[in-house]
Order: C-alpha cells, then structure tokens, then sequence
C-alpha cells in the first residue's frame, strides 16, 4: 500500500472546531494571532500510485491570544471546479490568507476562520499560475517569487508582489528545458534560480490521455516542451475528461544540466541578464537562505541538498539521505563552490524571516527518516559550524517549525519555534514551542486531533 496513505501520512476524515483548548506551560503573551499550516489530505482513496503532493489540501489552524489558545479549526481548501486545491504553503500578505500550490494552479484566499473565500485576484496577469514559495522582502514588504508549469515550456515567471496585493514586476526568464522549479531565494539584488534535473516527464503525460490521442500529444509535447508554451488543444487533450492527477509529471532527468541563476531583481524586461553557475547535479526543494557577501563579491546560498529526485521512488520524495550544504557564487570568477555544512538527513529549513536575503546565523530543520519526519530538531550556527540536536522523544514526529521573534528588536534566536507534534501511539497532535535558543520546552497546545504529516505554514500575528 501507498505509504503517503498511511500512519502519520494518513490523511483525516473530518473537518473539527474546537475553543479553549489545553496548554502545557505558558504561551507567551505577545503570541496573539494565528498558526496555519497546510498538506495533502486527499477526500477519496486516490489509489496506490498516488503522489504525496497531489492530495487535495487542508488547513490546520490554532489561535492564540493573551497567552491562551482559543481555538483549532481543519478545513479542506475548497477551490472551483476545474482547479487544484493548493496544499503546499500558507502565507500572509497585504492583509490576505493566501492558500498556495505550484505548477501553474491558482492560489486561493481563506477567511478567518479558514473558510474558502475564492481565487486570489493579484490585479494582474501571472502567466505561470503561482509558486508555493514565496520570499517576502523585510525591508519593503514586497513578495517576490519564482512559478514554473509545464505548459510554460521553457519559460519561468519572476514576479513581484507590492504592499497593496497587485502584481508590480513579472519577467519571463529562460530555462533549458521544463524543470520542477518548488523553491527560489532572494538576496537585496539578486533572484537565485534552481535549474536543476527533475524535469516535466512527456511519457507521464502521454500515457495518461486518451488512448487515440497519446501518440500525437508525445509528438506535440516532445516539439514543444523545452522551446515554446504548450497551445491550449495539448493541455485540453492531456486534461479531458480526467480527475485529479495521482502522480507527478516530473522525474530525474540525468542528462539535464544542473545550475543556479542570480537574476537582477531590477533587471532587464526580458529576463536576459540572468547569469548561470554549473554545478553537479541535485535537486533542491527548499532554500535556508541565501545572502550577498559585497567584501568578496560573492553570493551565498544555504539549501537543503538532494544527491537526485523522483528517479527510482514516483510517490514522494525518498531518494536517500540530504543534507544542509552551502553554495558560494563567485560572481568575478563564475564559478559556484559547494562546502557541506551538516549531515543530518533534515528538510523543512527556516529561519529568522527579518533576515530574508541578509546575512544570517542561526536555521533550524526538521531530521528526516527514511523519507518521513522523525522526532529531532536541528539548530545549525552557521558561523560556527555546530548543530545543536533535541530529540524530542520516541513515537513523535515534528512538522516544518517556523522562527517567532520575541519582539521587534529581539536578536536573531530571541524567539519560540513553533510547529505541529504528532504522537504515533496515541494519534493525536498537539502545537509545540520551543526556546529558539535552547530547544527547550516553551508550552504546548493540545488538540482534538491528528494533523498529518503536511508542508508549510506561518505565524499570522494580528498586527
């Protein structure tokens, strides 16, 4: 059986309310606000070779004001027909709850409560759909991203989002063929690209239209696909008369050259001032951060490193251990250097979000098991070179735990991370904080339910 269908995996059956809810410790005062976070929780057996990022997407969502939780609401994300539920990240920008996916589908607004409101209208023609991970500016609270879709052929999107929620910068930029693009970075200049090797997989596709129509959509895809977007009768015929996809159009493609761009984030219109670095081949879904070093004229780039993606597993990713490595890009030389930082297997990287592009010191990552989450916390000094480890017991698994900083002026690990537990014996998840500093217990929220093993999520404080 499809292991994304099971145990923590398992998705949920109902949609749960509940106020006033359990605390262990104290949750301090100035959290006031809420903590969502989103996943694949698919409303029907999607079958054995479902991928684990195609299930339709439901919100997790706990309160908290004046140091108690008032309440926890799930909520499935509930989108128009003919869309994709987002399942992969919520965000918060220009007053909105933004529900978000990848791949050319439409982010969605949700209420308050976590109730659908619609498409989320950006004032704008965002040709490529949206991206799952958006990059907000601290220093002008602009969002910045990076969206891919295999009907875009060779083309992604760079798009800026301004503090009033329209659509004020998009430059299409060039790639070599179709990548699955699921993360950029930004620094105060610069846009970083990841063209690396798991790339739109025309066999996948074909194989999935209707059978008089698989031959002449290879032949189409395999002329398109790479050069030119794919002309709406292609996408018609992938898409006629079919449910929701279970698996992913995306594989490894070893003959597909691995890269990192640096695009100007003020550059040319038409994307053709990106400057490209080689470096091996990997794949990379998330980005720590990344920063500009002006004394040596270098970019640096902290990622979360996979040796290769969706070439032997189709159902998630569980290629084998990653690790946490940093790529300098010496802008004089053209080069990119690599150094590993850490070896733990970790995924979920974050930081402190007023660093966003600036130089940074501390991250934190969730250890990763055989391709599930486990129950230990990593805390990377990334001036000294350490990792600090908190094992948070046996039977537990940690979710993505966001940086919430103690105040407006607090110092970079003057926080609480916060994140979805779940107890494997008793079924039940509850809503960890944890000293950024130390790893030590803060409070815990206890709840009505099991939140599956998801993706990302934000603190959304009232203010």
């Amino acid at each position: 059986m499809n292991r994304y269908l099971q145990d923590g995996f398992a998705p949920v059956a109902d949609e749960l309310t509940a106020f006033d809810l359990e605390v262990t410790g104290t949750i301090p005062d100035h959290l006031d606000g809420r903590y969502l976070r989103i996943g694949p929780n698919p409303v029907d057996d999607p079958g054995d070779d479902h991928h684990w990022f195609l299930g339709e997407g439901m919100v997790h969502g706990v309160r908290l004001e004046d140091g108690a939780a008032r309440w926890y609401r799930n909520r499935w994300v509930r989108p128009a027909e003919g869309d994709f539920a987002p399942n992969t990240h919520v965000v918060g920008h220009a007053g909105r709850t933004l529900a978000l996916v990848e791949g050319g589908s439409p982010p969605y607004e949700l209420g308050e409560e976590l109730d659908t409101l619609g498409r989320a209208c950006f004032a704008g023609d965002l040709r490529a759909g949206y991206t799952a991970h958006p990059h907000e500016d601290p220093a002008t609270g602009e969002l910045h991203a990076v969206s891919y879709s295999w009907t875009r052929g060779n083309r992604v999107d760079y798009s800026v989002l301004g503090t009033d929620g329209r659509l004020r910068r998009q430059v299409e930029v060039e790639v070599h063929g179709s990548p699955m693009m699921h993360d950029c970075a930004i620094t105060e200049h610069w846009v970083v690209l990841y063209d690396l090797p798991v790339t739109f997989d025309i066999d996948m596709v074909a194989g999935r239209t209707p059978r008089p129509m698989r031959l002449p959509t290879r032949f189409a895809l395999n002329r398109i696909v790479g050069r030119n977007p794919v002309p709406d009768r292609v996408i018609d015929a992938v898409t006629r008369g079919r449910r929701a996809p279970s698996q992913l159009p995306y594989s490894w493609d070893a003959d597909y050259p691995a890269r990192i761009g640096l695009l100007p984030r003020e550059g040319a219109a038409d994307g053709s001032d990106v400057r490209w670095f080689d470096i091996d081949p990997c794949y990379v879904f998330h980005t720590l951060n990344a920063f500009e070093v002006p004394e040596t004229g270098e970019v640096v780039i902290d990622v979360v490193r996979h040796d290769r993606m969706f070439a032997t597993v189709f159902t998630g990713p569980d290629e084998g251990p990653t690790s946490l490595v940093r790529f300098t890009l010496d802008l004089a030389s053209g080069k990119a250097h690599e150094h590993r930082h850490d070896e733990h297997s970790q995924e979920f990287p974050r930081i402190d979000e007023r660093l966003t592009g600036r130089r940074h010191r501390f991250g934190y990552a969730v250890e990763i098991t055989d391709g599930a989450p486990g129950d230990a916390v990593l805390r990377h000094d990334t001036v000294a070179g350490t990792t600090d480890v908190r094992r948070l017991g046996a039977g537990l698994e940690v979710g993505e735990l966001v940086f919430v900083p103690n105040g407006r002026d607090a110092a970079e690990d003057d926080g609480v991370l916060m994140g979805y537990v779940t107890d494997r014996p008793t079924g039940r998840s509850a809503l960890r904080l944890l000293d950024a500093a130390t790893l030590e217990d803060v409070a815990t929220v206890h709840l009505p339910g099991r939140v599956p093993a998801g993706f990302h999520g934000s603190w959304l404080p009232d203010d």
